[in-house]
């Protein structure tokens, strides 16, 4: 299939272009990018060196795409934004490459980042993830698979968001959010399960009972964390959804947000 490019795009001859593409007025792409398959680009985008997009993406007018790290410690060294496959990247979004301390901003596949979102150096986003609009990613922010983050949320760097959690609009992420969680309130804290999401991507109504038997323990015991993440371990069959939660608890560096309080 041909690859269509607007008179008015200024498009590099070093890029390299797969088959089906198509580049709006007035877009810019520059020298060492990468564009996948099928991917359609829209008018008034900006594709910086460094960028690989992947294959069947949609990338939408005004949006800027592997531009340097807003970071002072950023040197101009060459670094890398990879974007999967089936990627929408809505109005005015913006995803900058790395630095040299990771060397790479890392997008999986059919991720939706609407209107204004920002996804910060040296991020690590899963597939599916679904940011709203204008959230915020701090650098080495890390999202697993299929998270959902409501509009105007900023997210703290270094923070990590597990799989399968949803984080409601207009909070504010300080602290990291364990998987299949919903998490709202300010300041951030669990308020459950993500049970409409665990039920839509089809989770057993067993992993469901258990990961809601870990987490009463985790926030529901007046046990701190590591007397319940022993309890856990003890009392809870550890299926590879609770297994995932321990592992996240372990690794946690800024320590994992807060139980609802009780009146």
């Amino acid at each position: 299939m041909p690859v269509h490019i607007d008179a008015h795009a200024v498009v590099s001859p070093k890029a390299k272009l797969g088959d089906n593409i198509h580049i709006g007025p007035f877009s810019v792409v520059e020298d060492d990018v990468i564009i996948g398959d099928g991917t359609w680009i829209g008018p008034h985008v900006a594709v910086y060196n460094g960028t690989r997009l992947g294959k069947e993406c949609k990338v939408h007018q005004g949006a800027s795409v592997g531009n340097a790290p807003q970071d002072l410690k950023y040197q101009g060294e060459p670094t890398l934004l990879e974007v999967g496959d089936r990627v929408v990247v809505r109005e005015g979004a913006t995803l900058n490459r790395g630095t040299v301390e990771n060397g790479r901003t890392v997008i999986g596949n059919n991720c939706l980042f609407m209107a204004y979102a920002h996804v910060a150096h040296d991020c690590v986003v899963g597939n599916n993830v679904i940011l709203a609009n204008c959230v915020a990613l701090g650098g080495h922010v890390k999202l697993g698979n299929s998270v959902i983050i409501g509009g105007l949320t900023p997210v703290h760097q270094f923070c990590l968001v597990g799989e399968n959690a949803m984080v409601g609009g207009g909070f504010r992420v300080v602290k990291d959010v364990p998987p299949y969680v919903l998490a709202g309130q300010e300041p951030l804290v669990f308020e459950g399960l993500n049970l409409l999401g665990l039920r839509r991507r089809n989770f057993t109504l067993k992993a469901i009972e258990t990961l809601d038997v870990a987490y009463r323990l985790l926030y529901r015991s007046n046990l701190n964390v590591s007397q319940a993440v022993a309890r856990i371990k003890e009392e809870v069959e550890l299926l590879p959804e609770i297994q995932n939660v321990l592992d996240f608890v372990q690794k946690s560096k800024r320590g994992i947000i807060s139980g609802r309080a009780h009146s």
